[in-house]
C-alpha cells in the first residue's frame, strides 16, 4: 500500500464488463510523482485528494466484485498523514 495524490479520472467508453461501476482515477505516488498509475475507486476520492492505493489481490478485495481485473484501487481517503 502506498500514498498518492488523485490528479484526474479516466473516461474509458468500452471496458471489461467486471469494471462496470467503478471509476477509474489516475493518482501520482508521493513517493514516485513522475509514475502515475490507475486506481479503480468506489469511495469518491476526487482530484487533489490524497489516498491509499492498496495492490494486487488486496485492491481486488477491496471492490464489491472481486472478480474485477484491477490491480489498484483506492481503500481509503486520507485527511492527515
Amino acid at each position: 500500500m502506498f500514498l498518492a495524490k488523485i490528479t484526474g479520472a479516466v473516461v474509458a467508453p468500452v471496458k471489461d464488463t467486471r469494471l462496470t461501476g467503478l471509476r477509474l482515477l489516475t493518482a501520482a505516488p508521493l513517493a514516485e510523482p513522475d509514475a502515475p498509475i490507475v486506481a479503480a475507486d468506489v469511495l469518491g476520492a476526487g482530484v487533489g485528494d490524497t489516498v491509499l492505493i492498496a495492490t494486487g489481490q488486496a485492491a481486488r478485495l477491496a471492490l464489491p466484485n472481486r472478480d474485477a481485473p484491477v490491480d489498484a484501487a483506492v481503500v481509503a481517503v486520507v485527511d492527515q498523514a
